[in-house]
């Protein structure tokens, strides 16, 4: 690689809106993200899933097997 073209890759400190920090690298000197895996809800466990038109009961109605 060519010398003095490539911007400085360093550790810096990555910040979520739910307070949490956490270090990485990158070519930025700050990051800030809206989730991080301590806030977001598939890594908590308060995951819920939604029906609001019932699309579960009538996929389940519709390919039910008749006995």
């Amino acid at each position: 690689m060519k010398e003095g073209i490539h911007p400085a890759y360093k550790e810096i400190q990555a910040v979520c809106v739910c307070g949490e920090t956490f270090t990485t690298k990158s070519t930025k000197p700050t990051i800030r993200v809206d989730i991080c895996s301590k806030c977001h809800p598939f890594f908590t466990g308060r995951q819920k899933l939604v029906d609001a038109e019932g699309r579960v009961q009538k996929f389940k109605k519709k390919y039910a097997k008749k006995s």
